[in-house]
């Protein structure tokens, strides 16, 4: 096996912890991105623990790699990687979408030790990301960028423009994710903007495309390792992923791409959480 069992069950953990991370800023009665903060934590774990270059004690080391959260109403996840990172202390988890709070809900590079941009307008991040990656190339630097996008954001025009010129420019250090878990805010991808043949489209447009589950620690690992590899141009990740995962009150459901969970189903989500630590551990 390419990947230790050791380093599969230490990620496995931090997605969990990820995951329990973003329970602690969306306690019962306070509205929050539940679902598609869950999605993509598998894949974000991988990438801050594993993947990425990043510095433990400088969150602006210019070696670092960047990653931009274009869906930025799925901050959480990026906000509980940066506090197992320790760029902020963890009191901050509580204050979530506060005055006094450092973590908007909506990415604040002003605030927040490790973002990278200001974000949330959806269709944007992917042409920030492009930016960066061809800037950090005339620098001649190594660091990579990395772009998550939601798969209901693939309905805005501003990311094809953005895919064209990555080929055009040939981009080879940047990779973007697609967290295809085909529910966005108020019902399923298919029935409001159905987006078909994805991964034959990022294809015609010239990328090198890599399809994958986006909750296989295994596949996650192969298909990042691989975009790192490839230099002919940039890199689309299309993880398939469930909105939800891990709370199953919530997976699948547009009802939980913003809201606010009840006693009882945090609760669960917290019993979730520890069936998951007490399985990868055993």
């Amino acid at each position: 096996m390419k990947y230790s069992q050791e380093l599969i069950k230490e990620l496995q953990l931090k997605a969990i912890q990820v995951r329990a991370n973003i329970l602690e800023m969306i306690p019962p009665g306070k509205v929050g991105h539940l679902g598609g903060s869950s999605s993509i934590a598998d894949v974000m774990a991988a990438l801050y623990f594993h993947t990425m270059k990043v510095s433990k004690t400088d969150p602006k080391d210019p070696t670092r790699d960047r990653l931009i959260m274009s869906k930025g109403h799925a901050v959480l996840v990026q906000y509980a990687c940066l506090a197992e990172l320790g760029y902020f202390d963890r009191g901050e988890l509580g204050k979530v979408k506060t005055f006094n709070g450092m973590l908007q809900g909506h990415p604040d590079m002003d605030r927040t030790p490790g973002i990278e941009a200001v974000t949330g307008s959806l269709g944007q991040g992917l042409s920030v990301s492009l930016g960066m990656a061809l800037g950090l190339r005339l620098d001649k630097s190594a660091s990579r960028v990395y772009a998550i996008l939601g798969d209901g954001e693939l309905a805005e025009g501003q990311i094809w423009e953005a895919v064209m010129a990555a080929r055009v420019f040939r981009a080879s250090n940047l990779t973007a994710i697609v967290d295809w878990n085909g529910v966005q805010a108020t019902s399923t991808t298919a029935e409001i903007f159905p987006i078909e043949n994805l991964v034959e489209k990022w294809k015609a447009f010239g990328w090198n495309v890599i399809e994958i589950d986006g909750h296989d620690m295994v596949q996650v690992l192969e298909a990042l390792d691989a975009a790192k590899a490839y230099t002919e141009g940039p890199t689309a990740i299309l993880a398939h992923t469930v909105k939800g995962k891990c709370f199953p009150f919530a997976e699948g459901k547009a009802k939980y791409h913003n809201a606010s969970m009840t006693e009882d189903e945090y609760k669960v989500a917290w019993e979730c959480i520890a069936e998951m630590r007490r399985e990868v551990e055993a």
